[in-house]
């Protein structure tokens, strides 16, 4: 069949997403002019004199995306994604404005078993059977390697704790690969009940006939990563904070992240 999973479970959702990256403010630029003659109203939250800092963090993420959003663009899918990703951030920070690059890797993992394309049904259409790591070539895992930056704005509450938010962009550079078979299915699967109809014959006793060998599928090398992010900065001591945050990492996500300020 000529469907490809990842093209509708990422590529779809990466078009569909919208983003609202934070536009840089001035104070960004220690050459820039005091804020108050740019706009009064800033002098409150940027007053002049203020020193820039820079920092140094940890990040930890998870991202999940339920089998029911996955549904919205295909017919079946074996279940949601999961991924947990692991990182380190630079930042740039002024007042309540920084400015975030941040490195991080992430492993994808998708469902195992039967993918249904929307108006091909089984068994008149052929489904993806997408394999877990341990059943592909070599094992071959799924992941990407991330680079983005991100403006972020924060809103205090007290002197301990604020809202934080914006938004970025980045690249995310995929690593190793996703593998299917291709299965002309047993005559008594149906959509709602593809196992073991769909399931390759030397798959533990499924009845689908694999048509050739494991397939990987065609991903393209890079894929454009959109940041929008809210959530809480706990300023724990004068240099170390901690945020817990969520929203939007190309598909949703949420993690925390500690920082350390120089």
């Amino acid at each position: 069949m000529r469907f490809r999973l990842p093209e509708l479970c990422l590529g779809t959702l990466i078009t569909a997403v919208v983003a609202a990256p934070a536009v840089a403010s001035p104070a960004l630029d220690e050459s820039s002019p005091d804020p108050a003659t740019v706009d009064p109203t800033l002098a409150a939250t940027q007053p002049a004199g203020t020193p820039v800092e820079f920092g140094v963090g940890l990040r930890l993420r998870n991202v999940r995306v339920p089998s029911g959003i996955l549904e919205l663009f295909v017919e079946r899918a074996a279940g949601g994604a999961s991924n947990f990703g692991y990182g380190v951030e630079l930042s740039r920070r002024r007042g309540t404005v920084e400015l975030v690059l941040g490195l991080e890797f992430e492993r994808i993992t998708v469902g195992e078993g039967v993918w249904i394309q929307k108006d091909k049904p089984v068994p008149t259409n052929e489904a993806d059977y997408v394999l877990a790591p341990e059943h592909a070539p070599g094992e071959e895992k799924l992941g990407w390697f991330t680079i983005d930056f991100t403006f972020l704005n924060h809103t205090p509450i007290n002197k301990y704790l604020a809202v934080r938010y914006g938004g970025g962009l980045g690249l995310g550079i995929i690593t190793g690969g996703l593998w299917r078979y291709d299965v002309q299915c047993h005559s008594s699967a149906t959509n709602n009940a593809p196992d073991p109809g769909c399931k390759p014959s030397m798959l533990n006793g499924g009845m689908g006939q694999a048509v050739g060998g494991p397939v990987k599928y065609d991903l393209p090398p890079v894929f454009p990563v959109v940041n929008a992010i809210i959530g809480l900065q706990v300023k724990a001591t004068k240099n170390l904070v901690v945020n817990v945050e969520g929203g939007i990492r190309t598909l949703p996500f949420f993690g925390t992240t500690v920082g350390y300020f120089f």
